[in-house]
């Protein structure tokens, strides 16, 4: 079966370095300029040095101006596309420029094509990652077997928080991830961080970003390395695979037969929605209050009977559904925003 590829540590050096706050690189401030008359003498006489500007005619130009503006619509739609074509020059055609040898042509290739020549060439360094359907068939196995399986999931919120004082600072972190808390983590908390490394070194399956975006997949290799993980020692799927499975049509087969067990803030009107729709939910863990609130919630889960749990915590969802599989031997999902999808009938059954 072919599995997905995930390509590790590469990265193009940026061509310039971004000014840093507090640099000189300001707007110079504009000192008001009187507008008396004052005199000043010239070789053909006596002049005024300055002239008083005329408001009037400069207001009525800048409203001439903006009427025109007004009825060129297609102006914002044109800097957009000009700003898409220089973010697009500059973020990698620029690139291609550098690496191509000096007095040499390359002709009609396109970026494109070049990055996906050199992918071919880089695919021994990536890492294989698990299908959709191998995913499934584990966490089917597990259930019947009746074995421990935890599927968790990492984006940016849960990179963020296990990069505290390893890559970032405290105030950085806070200042990149301005929804953690919101997420379940308040920085700085190494408590959480420490918690969530565990998690991913004893998970069955971990999901990990495709998005090469800041703090997405550039900041995963980093922030596992810093942790002493080792991602090929790890069994990789994609982040998404919450909806990867209602995608390839498998979330239903899934979920049929088996006692559900919903964790999570929105896990009272989930249950309600997955009732109706004909599946059997035996548990109810509501709400959960950011890492403060695991314990309690775990001592919840001690006496719930169930085959499958759901868990949609933010970011205490991974630690939650490792301690699940590690502490009950049952089956654990990290399900994300996929619940709220689901009750606001995004995603249908």
């Amino acid at each position: 079966m072919s599995r997905r590829l995930i390509l590790p540590r590469i990265s193009a050096k940026p061509l310039v370095k971004p000014a840093l706050p507090g640099s000189k690189d300001k707007v110079p401030s504009v000192k008001r300029v009187s507008h008396r008359m004052s005199k000043k003498r010239t070789r053909v006489g006596i002049r005024p040095s300055s002239k008083r500007p005329n408001r009037s005619k400069r207001r009525l130009l800048h409203q001439e101006k903006r009427e025109r503006s007004l009825l060129k619509p297609e102006s914002a739609e044109s800097s957009y596309k000009d700003g898409y074509e220089l973010g697009k020059y500059e973020g990698g055609e620029i690139l291609l420029e550098m690496a191509t040898p000096q007095h040499m042509l390359l002709p009609e290739v396109s970026l494109q094509e070049v990055i996906s020549a050199g992918v071919e060439m880089l695919k021994p360094l990536c890492y294989p990652l698990m299908e959709v359907q191998e995913v499934f068939a584990e966490m089917e196995q597990a259930v019947r077997l009746e074995r421990p399986c935890a599927v968790i999931r990492l984006g940016d919120g849960e990179l963020l928080a296990l990069s505290q004082e390893k890559i970032y600072d405290s105030e950085t972190v806070k200042q990149e991830g301005r929804f953690l808390s919101y997420a379940g983590v308040n920085p700085p908390d190494l408590h959480a961080r420490d918690q969530i490394a565990l998690a991913i070194c004893h998970a069955q399956i971990v999901g990990v970003p495709m998005s090469r975006r800041k703090n997405f997949q550039p900041l995963l290799h980093p922030v596992l390395r810093s942790h002493g993980i080792d991602p090929r020692r790890l069994r990789l799927t994609s982040s998404t695979i919450n909806y990867g499975l209602h995608t390839a049509g498998l979330l239903t087969q899934l979920l049929q037969g088996k006692r559900l067990l919903i964790i999570g803030n929105v896990a009272p009107e989930l249950a309600q929605v997955l009732q109706e729709n004909g599946f059997l939910v035996t548990g109810i863990i509501s709400p959960v209050h950011g890492f403060a609130d695991i314990e309690r919630v775990m001592a919840e889960v001690r006496d719930a009977v169930f085959d499958l749990a759901l868990v949609s915590a933010g970011i205490p969802a991974v630690v939650i559904s490792y301690r699940i599989a590690a502490e009950r031997g049952k089956v654990a999902i990290d399900f994300g925003h996929m619940a709220d999808a689901i009750v606001k009938g995004e995603v249908k059954f």
